[in-house]
């Protein structure tokens, strides 16, 4: 075999990007390429195909990874064997049954553990003492597995406190490896409330968070939560300005209370990523370039952006929860190739209800096989240089930094919050994509599209109800001797997470909840091949809202045919399907028929509209709206 290299591309004559564009005007039937343009939910395009004028990657404008300003990751030498931290969340509400899943999970592949604290013990774990933090996490090597905590509600310093009192209790203090996350800020844009004031509460975490950055110079101390602005449904650059504002607003509060170069130090920044792997590749690496611009700005030194990516809860579904491995993947291949640091996989099943095993495993399996058998990490900044990236990085950090000075502009982040400015904005962005859904412009596999009304569920853990109990100050005050005079609550807007399925989920639920299936019958006009596209089409309409679609058994060939078949069906709506042409010529007579036999009302599958037609489903339409009413003429409570 010979050993030159085959020059393939000898054989075909030379492509230019003019000879391109004319073959997409051919394909297009005259219109340009720029009709293939796709806009963003903050209004940036993105372009059928990118060139070096786009961006000029050959020169390496960004540096090198591991390089300051260090726009393209922290280290030109991924690590071989754990090129980024497996992050596993648990929230059991038991202690106990909470340090068995982590030392199973920490056996099995997961590097670090994330303990949800509640206690409610409705959504996390009832940490409330420092004997629970001991009896949860018993057997942990926090050198080795880093011990992060989520906590809301008003109680991350407590938490915190009792997460550093156990710390405490275990010696090597300054190995360590541990994740306080304290976020006031975030408490007041995820709950809309701070008992005892803002300042008050800054005061208290900046004093906490000195005493455990003495204490435990290996552990990182805040966390800035951009995640929470996607869960309420806005977009990537609100979420990257709420990333950065809420970090610069911290330090701006603390003031004298902490160091500023230690505060930003031990500064961890979270953000989420869905199914579209491309804009969250970019997103982290706009998320890089806004961070650097910021420490520039401030005068501290140029250093590594912390970043934690956890995959979306708004993109899970309760039904066909199965697909939700795939959207899993997808956003954990963007958080691999986009640098994240640390990355959080959600179990699957996480929307009906607390993971048990089979979801936590599959979350983890999940990050094992990108890293081991696909190897995504093997390469630093596998899309440096990469026309499209950059250009949408850029494009997002551009975006998002205009969000940011408007955010300066009424207060900072904290002062918007109060105000109700910033979650307006998010709400109309919000609405806008709600109806995107609801048209199935954002198609949701499983759900809107191509839904199974005989799907195998999946399995959740049997939680038993538990009494809420208060979480101890004794951590708290055993680090910070005086704590700050509480003064008024703030009080602000909560940003409410939402999930992009429930208004269809909510249909379906409320199909399942009537005596039997509510159904419709499909009408069928002329001879297979000229109604199957429609009947497909009107079939998957209707399944998405939970309705049975029943059928001729055999294509009726006359009128009197297509009513037996209906009367037998017992169904009160019937739902024409054919094609334009047969419509014009039998639509109306067919109508007609179908309601002397007794249709409450005739639907149509496509834009045609004549006598005796009531309602139009096609491309396009409120599948929600019209899904509503088809229920409701059905005798479905809603």
């Amino acid at each position: 075999m010979a050993d030159d290299i085959l020059p393939f591309s000898s054989a075909f004559p030379e492509a230019t990007e003019a000879d391109w564009l004319r073959e997409v005007e051919k394909a297009l039937k005259g219109k340009g390429a720029e009709t293939l343009t796709r806009k963003t939910a903050d209004g940036i395009g993105i372009k059928a195909l990118y060139r070096e004028s786009d961006f000029a990657g050959a020169g390496d404008p960004l540096g090198i990874p591991g390089a300051a300003p260090f726009l393209r990751g922290k280290t030109a030498a991924p690590d071989k064997w754990l090129p980024w931290d497996i992050r596993q969340s648990f929230a059991h509400p038991s202690a106990e049954q909470t340090n068995a899943e982590i030392l199973r999970d920490l056996e099995r592949g997961v590097s670090s553990v994330e303990v949800r604290v509640d206690g409610e013990g409705l959504r996390g774990v009832q940490l409330c003492s420092a004997q629970d933090f001991s009896t949860a996490l018993k057997g942990v090597d926090a050198s080795l597995a880093t011990i992060a905590l989520d906590s809301g509600r008003g109680m991350g310093a407590r938490a915190a406190g009792l997460l550093g009192q156990w710390a405490e209790g275990q010696g090597n203090a300054a190995k360590l490896k541990l994740d306080f996350n304290i976020n006031p800020l975030g408490t007041l844009a995820k709950t809309g409330r701070i008992e005892g004031g803002l300042d008050a509460a800054i005061a208290k975490s900046g004093a906490l968070a000195a005493a455990l950055a003495d204490k435990f110079p290996a552990a990182n101390l805040f966390r800035m939560d951009g995640a929470l602005v996607h869960e309420a449904g806005g977009s990537e650059a609100q979420e990257l300005a709420a990333l950065i504002a809420s970090a610069i607003d911290t330090l701006r509060r603390l003031g004298e209370a902490m160091d500023r170069q230690t505060a930003s130090s031990g500064m961890l920044f979270l953000a989420a990523l869905d199914t579209n792997y491309a804009v969250g590749i970019a997103k982290l690496r706009g998320a890089r370039r806004l961070w650097a611009r910021c420490l520039e700005a401030l005068g501290l030194p140029a250093a590594p952006m912390k970043l934690q990516a956890v995959t979306s809860a708004r993109m899970l579904t309760k039904y066909d929860p199965w697909t939700n491995m795939l959207r899993n993947t997808s956003a954990a291949f963007a958080g691999a190739v986009g640098g994240a640091d640390i990355l959080t996989v959600r179990a699957f099943n996480e929307a009906l209800g607390l993971p048990e095993e089979l979801g936590r495993r599959i979350a983890r399996n999940t990050q094992i096989i990108a890293m081991e058998e696909s190897q995504l990490g093997r390469v630093a900044d596998a899309t440096g240089g990469a026309w499209f990236t950059e250009t949408l990085a850029d494009d997002l950090a551009k975006a998002a930094w205009a969000e940011f000075q408007r955010i300066e502009s009424e207060g900072g982040f904290a002062a918007s919050l109060m105000a109700g400015a910033f979650q307006a904005r998010v709400a109309a962005v919000r609405e806008a994509r709600a109806k995107d859904v609801a048209r199935r412009k954002i198609p949701l596999t499983g759900v809107s599209e191509y839904p199974l009304l005989e799907e195998i569920g999946a399995p959740v853990a049997d939680v038993s109800p538990v009494k809420a109990k208060a979480i101890s100050e004794a951590g708290l005050k055993h680090f910070v001797k005086t704590l700050p005079a509480k003064g008024a609550d703030s009080v602000a807007a909560a940003l409410e997470p939402i999930r992009l399925a429930a208004p269809f989920e909510a249909l379906r639920d409320a199909a399942a909840r009537s005596d039997r299936p509510p159904a419709v019958f499909l009408a069928t006009l002329g001879s297979l091949a000229e109604f199957t596209a429609r009947a497909d089409f009107a079939r998957n309409f209707f399944a998405a809202g939970g309705i049975v679609s029943k059928e001729p058994p055999v294509p009726p060939k006359t009128v009197a045919e297509l009513v037996s078949a209906f009367r037998a069906s017992g169904a009160r709506i019937a739902v024409l399907c054919s094609t334009d042409k047969i419509y014009e010529a039998e639509a109306a007579s067919a109508a007609e028929a179908l309601k002397k036999a007794g249709a409450q009302r005739v639907w149509l599958a496509g834009k045609h509209e004549g006598a005796g037609v009531d309602v139009n489903i096609f491309a396009g339409a409120d599948v929600v709206h019209l899904l509503k009413l088809a229920q409701a003429e059905l005798g479905v409570t809603q």
